[in-house]
C-alpha cells in the first residue's frame, strides 16, 4: 500500500495497492491534468532526487521549498512564535533533514492551508510534528486522505495564537484563506497568502483568479469580498506561495491599487 502523489498538483492520496485512477483536484477546472496524462509518484521516489532548502526573508521567518521544483512548486512558511511554531501552507516531500531543521527552530504546534491546491503531504507533516492540521471547512471536499489531525474551522476568522489569525476571503476557492502575523515586518504586521492575494511579477500589485493556468477571473463582488475580509489588519508586507513573490513595502496601499486595478479592468 502506497499513498501515492499526483506529480501535477503534488497532492498525496489516502493509501492504496495501486495508483488512483483519477485525481479529482486536477480534474477540477482551477487545475488541469499534466500535458503527458495524469501520473503518480510516491514520497520514497521523490527522495531519490529531491531535497528541500530553506530560506530566511525576515527573522521568526522561514521558507521551505523543494529543490529541483515539483509540481505546482509553491513554498511553505514557517512562523516562529512563541506560542508555538505554525507551519503556512505546505509541500509534497518530507525528509529526515527537514525534520531535523523544523525540530531546531522549535517544532511545529500547528499547520494551517489557504487552499486544496497546497494540501500537498500535510499528514506526513502533521504526523511527524505532532501538529494539527487547520483547513477551512467550505473546502472539504478536497481533501485526499482523510485523517483525524484535520481540524476543519468555520466562519470568518480563527485565531491559532496570539499575533497569528487565519482570515477566510474566499474567491480562489470556496475557503481560501490568508494568515495574518501581527509581529511580521518589525510589528508593522503580514499577511501570507499562498495564491488567494497573488502577487504579481512586478511585485508592487497583487492579483485575483478563480483560475491561474486556465485564466478564469473571479466577479467583481468576490474581489470587494476578498478586499473587506482583510481591511480590519494592519501589514506592511505580503508573502505569496513562492519564493520571492512577495510585497515588500506598503503592502495594505498595493492591495487597494490592485483591487482598484482589476476592477477598473473588468468594467467595475
Amino acid at each position: 500500500m502506497q499513498n501515492y502523489i499526483c506529480k501535477t498538483c503534488g497532492t498525496q492520496f489516502k493509501a492504496t495497492e495501486n495508483p488512483p485512477e483519477h485525481c479529482p483536484i486536477c480534474e477540477d477546472e482551477r487545475q488541469y491534468i499534466g500535458w503527458n496524462g495524469q501520473a503518480w509518484t510516491t514520497m520514497d521516489t521523490l527522495l531519490q532526487d529531491h531535497h528541500n532548502i530553506f530560506k530566511s526573508p525576515e527573522d521568526n521567518l522561514t521558507g521551505i521549498g523543494t529543490h529541483p521544483g515539483f509540481a505546482i512548486g509553491q513554498r511553505a512558511l514557517l512562523v516562529q512564535s512563541s506560542p508555538g511554531n505554525v507551519l503556512w501552507d505546505c509541500i509534497s516531500l518530507l525528509d529526515q533533514a527537514t525534520i531535523a531543521f523544523v525540530r531546531s527552530l522549535g517544532g511545529i504546534s500547528a499547520i494551517a492551508i489557504s487552499h486544496p491546491h497546497f494540501y500537498s503531504s500535510m499528514l506526513e507533516w502533521s504526523h511527524a510534528f505532532d501538529a494539527p492540521i487547520y483547513l477551512h471547512a467550505a473546502d472539504r471536499q478536497w481533501v485526499q486522505r482523510p485523517d483525524s489531525m484535520i481540524q476543519f474551522w468555520e466562519g470568518e476568522t480563527k485565531v491559532l495564537a496570539e499575533g497569528l489569525t487565519l482570515i477566510h476571503c474566499g474567491g480562489h476557492f470556496p475557503g481560501s484563506s490568508v494568515l495574518h502575523w501581527a509581529q511580521g515586518m518589525n510589528g508593522k504586521g503580514a499577511l501570507l497568502t499562498g495564491d488567494t492575494l497573488q502577487v504579481v511579477s512586478d511585485r508592487r500589485y497583487v492579483s485575483f483568479m478563480y483560475s491561474y493556468p486556465n485564466l478564469i477571473p473571479l466577479p467583481a463582488q468576490v474581489i470587494k469580498q476578498i478586499a473587506t475580509a482583510v481591511e480590519p489588519y494592519a501589514f506592511e508586507r505580503v508573502y505569496g506561495g513562492w519564493w520571492d513573490r512577495n510585497v515588500f513595502d506598503d503592502a495594505k496601499n498595493a492591495l487597494a491599487r490592485s483591487v482598484a486595478r482589476y476592477l477598473n479592468a473588468t468594467g467595475h
